[in-house]
């Protein structure tokens, strides 16, 4: 077996690429479910010029999932999320449209007039981090039904 040989820059090189490697792999948009129940999680942000909604991921309890993948684009993010077995709720009043399926809707206005439900989100400011981890604990309303 040959040992391989490197000079300082070459290792320097070689750990700059595996940092690299491993940034880019945390500059993710994540959700935790810490809730012991069974979630749905929709997300909004603004992608170029224009709003966008999505949903729905489903994330077993204790459990975490990638919404979106990459170095994040924006400051503020929105979420929404239901637990599906004590039918409670994450929300605000950041309102953006949302249907029961699953779905991707451009832009955030006249929601109900295209056929979707105006549903309150709440405000992620992530601080311009290239990534960002959201933990839902207990939801901040039971049985309200969100929308």
């Amino acid at each position: 077996m040959k040992l391989l040989r490197m000079g300082p820059a070459t290792a320097l090189a070689v750990f700059a690429s595996i940092f690299a490697f491993v940034s880019t792999a945390q500059a993710d948009l994540r959700l935790c479910n810490k809730s012991g129940s069974r979630v749905g999680v929709a997300i909004g942000y603004k992608a170029d010029s224009s709003w966008k909604t999505e949903g729905w991921w489903n994330i077993e309890a204790d459990a975490c999932e990638t919404v979106l993948a990459g170095r994040l684009a924006s400051r503020f993010y929105y979420v929404y999320a239901v637990d599906y077995d004590n039918r409670g709720v994450w929300g605000g009043r950041a309102f953006m449209c949302t249907r029961d399926k699953e779905f991707t809707i451009e832009g955030v206005s006249d929601c109900v007039a295209r056929g979707f439900q105006k549903t309150g989100f709440f405000e992620v400011d992530t601080g311009k981090q290239a990534g960002w981890t959201v933990q839902l604990t207990e939801p901040t309303s039971r049985g309200a039904g969100g929308r």
